[in-house]
């Protein structure tokens, strides 16, 4: 009987609630709350621009310091010299001997890096955040006096040649489609040189260019020090402070015109790989300006096209027709479609066998494209690229302790005045319509602004071997 009871008692308790429910008036599902990352930004008087964003997960610090000099704007005639600087950044400074910032911080069980990019060059440590101090006072001491000799540029420079000549003159596909690329398609000499350097140009430079090099742009107010991870922003502050304060700006030279005319006729360069295997081919669209709804919607395109196994091109030129067994490419070949501030193209790249015509390849981009341009997309297709473009980026943020998400940040404080733009990227692509898709496909992937490479491939290319993407 108290069974029965107690059934009859949660069925009416059921009922009522049902009841309660029923009457209730209906609210919208509530949006997913976005990631939202802390971003304290502030400049010293000197001119550097400092980033902050603390996270405790986890007992480390990714410590960055972008130099707004890279691949663009180095000297006339000496090709390659940004590249050769980034090697000059390790030979020691007034406190460190050569090669002891990289001890310093492997011996504090730190990791390191630098690179040279189309519009800077960077170095970053990542290190157990007790370690804080240690790095900041190491890179403010070759910030502030690099040993800048005959001795370490003779040395350099031979291991920068080595660097050219292993990478990219004695290596199959060397410089494909990194260099050939933005060489054929653009027309300003800044954006159209050779990016790793000639030989000649990098065994030319001579001390006094390099010490001017240095003092120009290695300097405080053309800079963003950027710290992520495990750290106390007050604490922090302090120490910035402490070792980068005292550091002189010097006087920075405008900015060259790095403007691209719009290309009104497609173009075609071809070259002769004798270390290839296979031909291969690259394709590349100017991009639109950056922070426009085009350059959103260029995203948007990449992902749709470009990326992940539902991509378009690897649909139809893998799974469909059997011309390679996959397609790289992006926006930004050396980085991301962030972290770069001059003209770049959105491009495509792949290999093929020697059986098969460019004309075929190339028509079966153009399957993939012209629908892009004739008609919106639907709006479900729009929301999976959307999906997967969050993805990217929210990957790119957690990558490598820190570096990922302090790589944003100090392009958007470089490039933009605004490392906060890291928290909007989400809201600008989510303004991008169907119809705004459409009319930038049909302004940016047009042929007359497309930029072909055909590289074809040496006497040991062998047909029927299946060919693979670079």
């Amino acid at each position: 009987m108290q069974g029965n009871q107690r059934g009859a008692a949660c069925s009416l308790l059921t009922l009522l609630l049902l009841t309660l429910v029923a009457a209730a008036p209906r609210r919208a599902a509530a949006a997913p709350e976005e990631f939202h990352v802390p971003v304290e930004y502030y400049k010293l008087p000197n001119g550097l621009r400092v980033v902050l964003s603390p996270d405790h997960t986890a007992p480390t610090v990714c410590v960055g310091v972008y130099y707004r000099i890279g691949f663009r704007i180095e000297p006339r005639d000496r090709t390659g010299f940004a590249h050769l600087f980034e090697h000059m950044m390790f030979q020691g400074s007034q406190n460190l001997g050569k090669m002891e910032f990289i001890k310093l911080v492997q011996s504090n069980g730190g990791i390191l890096n630098g690179s040279t990019r189309f519009d800077f060059t960077n170095y970053f440590e990542v290190m157990p955040s007790n370690k804080l101090e240690t790095v900041l006072w190491a890179e403010s001491d070759r910030m502030n006096g690099l040993a800048v000799t005959d001795d370490n540029l003779k040395n350099q420079q031979g291991v920068v040649g080595n660097e050219v000549k292993e990478a990219v003159l004695n290596a199959p596909y060397g410089g494909f489609p990194w260099i050939d690329l933005p060489m054929a398609a653009n027309s300003n000499w800044y954006n159209a040189h050779n990016f790793y350097g000639d030989l000649t140009d990098i065994e030319a430079a001579k001390l006094p260019e390099v010490k001017k090099f240095f003092d120009t742009y290695y300097a405080p107010n053309n800079a963003v020090l950027a710290i992520v991870g495990d750290f106390e922003p007050a604490e922090a502050k302090k120490l910035v402070e402490k070792y980068f304060g005292p550091i002189k700006a010097s006087q920075l030279p405008p900015q060259p015109d790095l403007t691209e005319p719009r290309q009104e006729k497609e173009k075609q360069v071809n070259r002769k790989d004798p270390l290839a295997p296979r031909p291969a081919i690259a394709v590349g669209y100017h991009m639109p300006e950056r922070n426009t709804p085009e350059y959103y919607a260029m995203g948007l395109l990449a992902q749709m096209l470009i990326q992940g196994d539902d991509a378009l091109f690897r649909q139809e030129l893998v799974q469909k027709r059997g011309l390679t067994d996959s397609v790289e490419g992006g926006i930004n070949l050396l980085g991301n479609m962030f972290d770069y501030q001059g003209p770049m193209l959105l491009s495509a790249n792949l290999t093929f066998d020697t059986t098969t015509k460019p004309e075929t390849v190339l028509s079966a981009i153009d399957a993939v494209v012209e629908p892009l341009r004739s008609k919106p997309v639907d709006q479900k297709t729009l929301d999976r690229a959307m999906v997967k473009l969050r993805s990217d980026l929210y990957d790119t943020m957690g990558e490598f302790s820190g570096f990922g998400l302090m790589d944003l940040l100090t392009s958007f404080a470089l490039f933009d005045d605004d490392p906060g733009r890291v928290n909007s990227l989400v809201s600008e692509f989510r303004k991008v319509t169907p119809e705004i898709l459409q009319k930038t496909a049909q302004e940016y992937l047009r042929p007359t602004n497309r930029t072909v490479v055909l590289l074809e491939p040496g006497q040991a290319a062998a047909a029927g071997t299946p060919a693979k993407s670079r």
